[in-house]
């Protein structure tokens, strides 16, 4: 489930420094296109923190399953020490 979280903010990431990209290219350049600098940049902070919000769920994610998935293990070992009572 982490891997989606990833490719979610790679995505975002993309779509941000694209978005930064725009705001440095002159407004002749873009017709038909909002020339506002700003806006750019607003757009570009909004899909960048979207991004790092979204790398962070998939970090802890991970994490978590990690964490369950070793104690799962450990669990099992601890049943397989265990001699059985006779």
């Amino acid at each position: 489930m982490s891997r989606n979280f990833y490719i979610l903010a790679g995505s975002l990431g993309f779509f941000a420094l694209l978005s930064a990209g725009m705001s440095l290219i002159p407004s002749s350049f873009q017709p038909e296109l909002p020339a506002n600098g700003q806006l750019w940049r607003t757009v570009f902070l909004v899909l960048m923190l979207a991004s790092l919000v979204s790398a962070l769920i998939g970090v802890m994610s991970n994490l978590f399953e990690q964490v369950d998935r070793r104690s799962e293990e450990a669990r099992l070992a601890r049943r397989k020490r265990r001699k059985p009572l006779e």
